[in-house]
């Protein structure tokens, strides 16, 4: 089936495919989370969540694929690099106690904070990752897991566009997999950044992949 996109139309092939949904955690969608404490408008990530609510009724519905990523840490740090942790609000690192302490530590593996909002909760037979890098394949086992699957494509939700979403886009199409980056089912704490990431993945023929409304993608898995 042909699904309106840019820069051209995306020729998805379902049983080939699979529902990628980076990091809807509560850490970064909901108040007392790793986003809000580095200041961040959450109200602009949890916005997105009926529409990627809606998609992945569909995907379900039409038995596609399901994959949830989290941005997760093992509870002795072992795999959060100095590097990573020394950045963002010196206060409250990643593996502190949140500003709200019924969040728990920030972005450690099995934390209130750290689990997938309950609103697109993973459910049996579905895929869930735990990622201790911006990108979905970094240090995980995804590539093995889609490639016994068959899966050649991927479409992309979730958050941040330009951080999570854009480096897991990039590692796919660098290990030979195709498909969109959903618009209205992703989001930053910064438009602009999200407007020029959408810009920069259909650019030059699609050099990352295409974009394209979720609705389109809905509406063509109703009509099978």
């Amino acid at each position: 089936m042909n699904i309106p996109a840019l820069p051209f139309d995306y020729p998805l092939d379902l049983p080939h495919a699979a529902l990628v949904i980076i990091d809807m955690q509560r850490d970064f969608i909901e108040p007392g989370g790793f986003g809000a404490t580095l200041g961040n408008n959450v109200a602009l990530l949890e916005a997105i969540v009926p529409a990627c609510q809606a998609m992945l009724a569909a995907w379900r519905t039409a038995g596609g694929l399901v994959v949830h990523t989290r941005e997760a840490h093992r509870p002795d740090l072992s795999d959060c690099p100095p590097a990573k942790r020394n950045r963002g609000n010196p206060a409250l690192r990643i593996g502190d106690l949140g500003a709200m302490g019924a969040m728990g530590r920030i972005l450690v593996a099995g934390e209130p904070g750290n689990q997938i909002i309950q609103a697109l909760a993973p459910v049996a037979g579905e895929i869930v990752i735990n990622k201790p890098g911006k990108g979905a394949f970094y240090a995980t086992g995804l590539h093995e897991m889609l490639q016994q699957r068959g899966i050649q494509q991927l479409l992309f939700m979730g958050v941040t566009t330009e951080v999570c979403v854009q480096t897991s886009m990039r590692e796919a199409n660098d290990r030979g997999y195709d498909g969109p980056l959903l618009e209205d089912c992703t989001e930053s704490y910064f438009p602009q950044f999200k407007a020029a990431t959408l810009e920069m993945v259909r650019a030059q023929g699609g050099i990352v992949g295409w974009t394209a409304p979720s609705t389109a993608v809905v509406r063509a898995l109703a009509a099978l």
